[in-house]
């Protein structure tokens, strides 16, 4: 059984909300409610909200009321939350000048795989504030549905019993990419429930592509129950004084910006024992991409047969369930990760893996293809990057790998629709979000050619079979034929990492096209086809025992094949430990691993000799070739003090320096889903070897 698979059919719920007696009123948590397993990392930014890049709002600050809420570009998304308490107000979320309301008193924060929760004391009560992205990857309705929760519980502290209201403010700059735009805001009812709406009034669907933009097409949406909830929207400070003196929001006067706010208020009553709900936060893009000219709708309506509203109510009537299964989910991953990897290891794994899911948009092709769509966040804002698909690909593959076909979808399209006719894989299929064909300015032929042969190979390892691969057997043909003849000693080119420029005779490189060679001959021999397995084995082999000649430098190998002295991160051979093909003698990663110690600075393993920069993925990666867990925690250690100290508050950078507390560059990249290689390695490593010829 999928290990998601468990948790998508629950009923139960840790903390079933009814209206009773006046005020939301929460019941006792359910007798097999999951425990949390607190996360002790103080993150570089909090994931809040996470549904696509563009809805995206991260806390970068330790309190939540430091500063405003802000997308991983780092640009505003205002929403403000205050509690008032008899009649004296406290804000709990976000930064407001004109707020009469003393900032209450954070206690704690803890970030899991689909929620961070909060803690706070405001005066005479506390509130446990969380934010729920119900991530369950087997469910691709639910993966794309784009509705977030935010839930409150409230309690006495001293005994007594309380009036409490809370009210939750959001600015139209969600909907925004700058705050120059005209927007335009609303609210209504529909079926119980009020909703709040905010966008552009130009609407220019689609048309806006790069990297540091933000949606400006499409609407936002705040949601409530109505029972207990007031709404308007206007003015900031005229809600802001109308909620300190009567605890509630009527109508008032329009903003002088042009930018009415849409606020929300929540009556509990007078609150004697623990009591709370949720109010919903979403956004209906109403198409997500352009794929080869044809705008596609999100998957969740890629029928066009629904409406927002009617996500939105079957969101709110399925969150008990789905908070429960997401409770349950997150206390999973991280006793899993644990096991395999250390409490350190598990911390970056929760943090990493919201930031990974949110970096991608789930559609539909025209030809049924799922698509899973990366948007290349701040290292170039391209879409369906296969150097990114490919480091990403752990988390996936370890949770559901038809999300691993619908990343590579897209290229297989390019090539076999002609569009590409290059004989090795694309680097991308357009700038986000126009998939109309690669826009990166050079081609990394080994690079993504290898990437594609080697996840073909690992998601047959998951499944059992060959089957997705039968379906693209010809194009995989003909890359591989591209590797026998520039992968032993790749020219100059670029790879995945492209900042450090053009080289050649890439050691690295080298290992990525060995691999992808085998792995072609691990396909083939799932597939029946004998002969060609065990030449492709043969030929991977002789290649690897050439290669090991080539680089040997005395304790290591090198960066590259002509240059003595140097070093360099053979993270791809990964691949030959996972998929078990044993095409390299165990004596390189015997001879690599300790020598990488003896490299390490306070903050990491640096990517190679030439700089102290270094990526996190790519470490976690080195480091699953470590012959033993403590071996391995040595390398995560480090890694964990950077992201747990870094001055530089961002969504996970996977590029930093390993001599400082500072980043280079890159944020909020789908990359760090490749922290799971670890949980996956010890998977497979349990896993039936699948069929081939020695």
């Amino acid at each position: 059984m999928n290990p998601i698979r468990q948790y998508l059919g629950m009923g139960c719920c840790l903390a079933i909300l009814s209206a009773c007696g006046g005020q939301w009123q929460a019941a006792a948590p359910a007798p097999d409610a999951a425990p949390v397993v607190k996360n002790t990392l103080r993150a570089p930014a909090y994931p809040l909200v996470t549904i696509d890049p563009y809805t995206s709002a991260w806390s970068t600050s330790d309190r939540l009321y430091a500063d405003t809420l802000r997308h991983w570009t780092g640009k505003p998304f205002p929403l403000l939350g205050v509690i008032r308490v008899d009649g004296q107000s406290y804000r709990f979320m976000g930064s407001s000048g004109d707020f009469f309301a003393k900032a209450a008193k954070q206690n704690s924060v803890d970030v899991q795989a689909t929620q961070t929760r909060y803690a706070f004391t405001c005066g005479p009560v506390d509130l446990q504030l969380t934010f729920t992205a119900p991530y369950l990857p087997d469910s691709l309705v639910l993966l794309s549905r784009p509705v977030d929760y935010i839930s409150y519980e409230v309690k006495p502290n001293d005994g007594g019993k309380h009036q409490v209201e809370l009210y939750f403010e959001a600015s139209p700059l969600w909907a925004l990419n700058t705050p120059d735009e005209a927007s335009q805001s609303s609210a209504f009812e529909e079926g119980g429930y009020v909703f709040l709406k905010a966008g552009s009034k130009a609407q220019a669907i689609l048309k806006k592509k790069g990297d540091d933009v933000r949606i400006d097409w499409g609407y936002f949406y705040l949601s409530a129950a109505k029972p207990h909830t007031s709404y308007a929207v206007g003015d900031g400070a005229s809600l802001r004084k109308d909620f300190a003196a009567n605890g509630r929001v009527a109508k008032v006067k329009a903003s002088a910006d042009g930018h009415d706010l849409l606020a929300l208020t929540e009556d509990l009553g007078k609150v004697a024992s623990p009591a709370g709900g949720h109010v919903q936060i979403g956004y209906d893009d109403i198409y997500s991409i352009q794929y080869f000219g044809e705008n596609l709708r999100p998957y969740w309506n890629r029928h066009g047969d629904t409406s927002i509203t009617t996500a939105f109510i079957a969101a709110d009537k399925s969150y008990a369930s789905l908070k429960a299964a997401c409770d349950k989910f997150d206390n999973q991953l991280i006793r899993t990760a644990t096991a395999a990897g250390g409490q350190q290891y598990a911390d970056l794994c929760a943090l990493a893996y919201r930031q990974a899911f949110a970096a991608h948009k789930l559609v539909q092709a025209p030809n049924g293809d799922l698509l899973f769509l990366a948007k290349e966040n701040f290292s170039n804002g391209s879409i369906g990057t296969v150097d990114v698909t490919y480091p990403s690909a752990p988390l996936f593959l370890y949770y559901n790998p038809e999300l691993v076909k619908g990343l590579l979808n897209a290229i297989f399209y390019y090539s076999e629709s002609g569009k590409w006719t290059k004989p090795f894989a694309a680097h991308d299929v357009g700038t986000y979000p126009q998939a109309n064909g690669q826009t990166y300015g050079g081609d990394m032929p080994v690079e993504e050619t290898g990437n594609m042969l080697l996840l073909m190979a690992a998601i047959a390892s998951v499944e059992g079979n060959a089957g997705y691969a039968q379906q693209h057997w010809q194009t995989l043909t003909t890359w591989v034929k591209y590797l026998e003849e520039k992968g032993l000693d790749p020219e100059n080119q670029l790879c995945t990492d492209d900042f450090a420029g053009h080289f050649a005779h890439n050691a690295n490189l080298s290992i990525k096209a060995i691999l992808a060679i085998a792995a072609y001959g691990r396909l083939a021999g799932m597939l029946g086809h004998k002969d060609l397995a065990a030449e492709y084995s043969k030929k991977a082999r002789a290649m690897a025992a050439q290669w090991v000649k080539m680089d040997q430098d005395g304790d290591h190998f090198r960066l590259t094949f002509d240059k003595k002295g140097t070093w360099s991160q053979k993270y791809n051979l990964v691949w030959d430990k996972l998929l078990k093909l044993n095409i390299f003698p165990v004596t390189v990663a015997e001879k690599e691993i300790p020598y990488y110690l003896t490299k390490q600075n306070a903050y990491g393993l640096p990517l190679d000799s030439r700089k102290n920069y270094t990526k996190a993925d790519w470490i976690v990666w080195t480091a699953t070739l470590s012959p033993d867990k403590p071996t391995f925690e040595k390398f995560i250690t480090p890694l964990y003090r950077f992201m747990n100290e870094t001055v530089d508050r961002v969504p996970m950078s996977d590029w930093y320096n390993t001599d400082n507390l500072h980043h280079v560059g890159f944020q909020a990249r789908s990359v760090v889903g490749g922290f799971f290689i670890k949980m996956l390695a010890d998977r497979l490593a349990q896993a039936p070897q699948a069929p081939t010829n020695k």
